[in-house]
């Protein structure tokens, strides 16, 4: 009997996070490849490695950003890096398609390892858009088959230009699609899937953690699909290394703060058959006693010492306070941040309401001297701008969906668990300008507009409106189902955090205001 010992290493929603820095205060952090290729490296001195990327590896940071806007005829400083590191496989992750189709059909062509996306399909054919839906490795004998798959929500938050011709089909019917394809016509022993996507479910309980949207199916993928031995997940940003229904899973959380790593361990008899298949998961935390690889950081330094020199580019001035000093409180009342957001969405657009969120807890605002570092620190995603036409009673709906946000807890508010739990989604919580209104948390959801007024008066619910928001918003995303289907009468294709620069570029000068038309009470 012969043993065989293979490292199955997996990295999941790099997001463009290289070097192992806060892009926001040049800080360095235990993140990032660079550190994760130290990793890589000490793993194929001691035996067999396979490497896996599941998705959302080339966007995300300010690096990515600056590439994209200023130097796109260059090679994708992302994809030279895992060149390098010479990945097996890579999975197409939600924010794989935010640049479009043709930078990412570069990244594609670009890269020295196969990209799987078995459920991205032609529109009129239905054939896998990008070729593989999975491939086989051989090791020492022992066929595995690696098969990957994405969440099939891209087309709700995805510009439609940036994936016109194609169709995402079900996650969890194309996966047992092909498991069974696989199975039947490829004889291997060990069945591997890659899903950009997460858990729907707790993994101990079964309950539902959030709405059955089908957004996550891993949960059921390892409940109805018996013949995988690995599930690889992400998407969620969380940090687990467990079994389910004696699949090993894994998801190593966000911009390399950790690889997740399989031993799978493959007895075969005298004759070469495998007659047993046994798999571990665990997650390899970085951390500051893990040193950077240092041709890695070589390889992307030039366009590094670029963005960081781009960063620190001085653009405006503010007259004021737009400092964010607590995220929480931001949420709970007008605060000048949001309220230069909201409105300089309404200057661009002409639009007689705007909402925006504050994407993370990280968000500062800004001091009195802005820089493009501070820009892309408050403003992360790459949105671009669209104005609906929608009613008074759809605005109320929404701050009903925004009241959700929040909860009671012995009578302190605090933010909902499910907003918070297993992915933080703070980015799912609206603040509005151009209306007066009021939300009491005390009330059952459903009855938490207490206050909504426009133009000092009621709103009129049957009265259309023009609200500007963001592209992802508009589409619905974030249980914002009272959008969908609205009329989009303007749409802003220059992304956000260039239209903020512009404005200060422009003005010089900003100053803090704040009117106090919302706030959140118990």
């Amino acid at each position: 009997m012969k043993e065989t010992k293979i490292h199955l290493l997996i990295t999941s929603d790099i997001h463009g996070y290289v070097y192992p820095t806060l892009y926001r205060d040049k800080t360095e952090a235990p993140m990032g490849l660079a550190k994760i290729a130290t990793i890589i490296q000490q793993r194929r001195r001691i035996g067999q490695v396979l490497l896996i990327d599941n998705g959302d590896l080339i966007q995300g940071s300010p690096l990515t950003y600056f590439h994209s806007k200023f130097h796109s005829e260059m090679d994708n400083p992302i994809i030279q890096v895992a060149n390098y590191l010479s990945y097996d496989a890579a999975i197409f992750g939600n924010h794989e398609f935010n640049f479009g189709l043709k930078t990412l059909s570069n990244v594609v062509e670009k890269s020295q390892f196969p990209w799987l996306g078995a459920n991205i399909v032609h529109q009129d054919s239905g054939n896998p858009y990008f070729g593989k839906p999975y491939i086989i490795k051989e090791i020492e004998g022992i066929r595995l088959a690696i098969l990957g798959v994405t969440t099939h929500f891209v087309p709700l938050w995805e510009e439609a230009a940036h994936i016109e011709g194609l169709r995402f089909e079900d996650a969890l019917q194309s996966t047992e699609y092909w498991c069974n394809h696989i199975h039947q016509e490829e004889n291997v022993d060990v069945l591997i899937v890659a899903y950009h996507g997460g858990f729907e479910r707790h993994l101990e309980t079964g309950e539902f953690t959030e709405q059955d949207t089908g957004e996550n199916q891993g949960y059921a993928i390892c409940e109805k699909i018996p013949s995988i031995d690995v599930l690889i997940t992400g998407h969620q940003h969380r940090l687990l290394a467990d079994k389910l229904n004696g699949v090993s899973i894994i998801q190593p959380g966000t911009q390399g703060q950790a690889l997740g790593e399989i031993i799978l361990s493959i007895s075969h008899d005298l004759s070469g058959k495998v007659v047993r298949v046994e798999h571990e998961s665990k997650l390899i935390t970085i951390d500051e006693s893990v040193p950077a690889n240092v041709a890695t950081l070589e390889a992307i330094a030039t366009i590094q010492e670029e963005t960081e020199q781009w960063l620190d580019q001085k653009i405006g001035e503010i007259q004021g306070d737009m400092q964010i000093v607590d995220a929480f409180q931001t949420r709970l009342a007008d605060h000048p941040y949001v309220e230069f957001i909201n409105k300089l969405q309404m200057k661009v657009t002409g639009a007689m309401i705007s909402n925006t969120a504050l994407f993370n807890n990280e968000a500062n605002g800004f001091s009195n001297s802005v820089t493009m570092r501070d820009i892309v620190s408050n403003y992360i995603y790459p949105n671009t701008l669209k104005v609906l036409q929608l009613t008074g009673q759809d605005i109320k709906d929404a701050l009903e969906q925004c009241g959700t946000y929040f909860s009671e807890n012995n009578g302190e508010l605090i933010v909902n668990p499910m907003f918070a739990e297993p992915k933080a989604q703070h980015f799912n919580y609206d603040m509005w300008e151009g209306i007066e209104y009021e939300l009491k948390i005390s009330n059952p959801i459903g009855a938490r507009v207490t206050k909504l007024l426009y133009e000092d008066s009621p709103i009129d619910m049957d009265r259309q409106f023009t609200v500007v928001m963001n592209s992802y918003r508009a589409s619905g995303a974030g249980n914002f189902e009272m959008f969908k289907g609205r009329p989009i009468l303007k749409e802003i294709q220059t992304d956000m955090t260039e239209l903020i620069a512009n404005e200060l570029l422009e003005m010089k000068e900003i100053t803090a205001t704040c009117n106090n038309n919302w706030r959140v009470v118990l």
